[in-house]
């Protein structure tokens, strides 16, 4: 129970590619040293055949665009279809048709895990020097990676350790969002924020932005560390991160509510508020244990 178990199903272990003659490529996993691609954006994806397209259209306008000037810059999209009974893993891999399954790979889990399960998966699958989460929603401007980038290189300078982390965040909006928010939602916003910092996270304000850019050993490190899959995951690999003193810094992003979350009003703020609790318990009594990566 100390360390978590990481178990992949054999259909895992394969993306669509339509070049190869059995149109499988087989991912690497578990694999820090490889790094054969400047960026991989990881995006979990339950049930997003919808609002899927509208994000990788921008995040691909974006990379490419940056590709034809850099011509040296590479990246790759891992979309993490987290057990969809939708058409989620078929629209994701018509772009790997129409970009190349060196561009975008589709990672469909044999079964749902959580969000940071998808995550976590698309992580130890990647080839990225840096790896990024981002949503599916597009609720994020893509462009602002250019904004964590900056940071995360500047912190990576000064670190210790070799790691650095850079992550989106909402906090410089939580008035506005207040505003439009009934009183209700307020209260149980204010109430997580409270309790994710007493509980778990203390340098950042908004650790539930699904933005965050890590370089590849402080991805791997905090990853391979993570126990809880579901909401809250954000908090625990945040925790880990400060546990290990790795470094965080905070990054303002362009934020808007998009419909269609997954996450069920109360009932998913009672399994966060729970998941947290177990956050500070197990890893207070050393049941979760944090090993530090070679």
């Amino acid at each position: 129970m100390s360390h978590p178990n990481i178990v992949r199903h054999d259909t895992e272990k394969y993306y669509y590619d339509p070049k190869a003659e059995s149109q499988k490529g087989n991912f690497p996993f578990n694999d820090s040293s490889e790094k054969s691609v400047d960026l991989s954006i990881i995006v979990p994806a339950y049930n997003e055949e919808l609002r899927l397209p509208v994000m990788l259209d921008e995040t691909i306008e974006f990379l490419e665009k940056r590709s034809a000037s850099l011509k040296s810059y590479s990246y790759e999209i891992i979309v993490v279809d987290d057990g969809s009974k939708d058409k989620t893993t078929e629209v994701a891999q018509e772009y790997t048709r129409k970009y190349g399954a060196n561009k975008v790979r589709v990672l469909t889990l044999f079964k749902n895990k959580g969000k940071g399960g998808a995550v976590r998966m698309g992580i130890l699958s990647s080839r990225g020097k840096y790896l990024l989460m981002a949503d599916a929603d597009a609720a994020t401007r893509f462009s602002d990676i250019v904004k964590l980038e900056a940071k995360i290189k500047e912190i990576e300078k000064d670190s210790i350790n070799g790691m650095a982390i850079a992550v989106g965040s909402r906090a410089h909006l939580e008035e506005d969002s207040i505003a439009n928010r009934s009183l209700f939602r307020t209260i149980l916003m204010k109430g997580f924020h409270l309790l994710v910092w007493f509980l778990c996270v203390r340098t950042v304000r908004d650790t539930q932005c699904g933005f965050k850019l890590f370089n590849r050993k402080a991805a791997f490190t905090t990853f391979l560390n993570l126990h809880v899959e579901r909401w809250a995951f954000d908090a625990e690999l945040l925790y880990i991160a400060e546990s290990l003193n790795i470094p965080i810094a905070e990054v303002a992003v362009y934020w808007t509510e998009i419909d269609g979350s997954k996450m069920v009003p109360v009932l998913s703020w009672i399994q966060m508020g729970w998941d947290l609790l177990l956050i500070y318990i197990w890893h207070m009594t050393r049941m979760w244990t944090i090993e530090k990566m070679e």
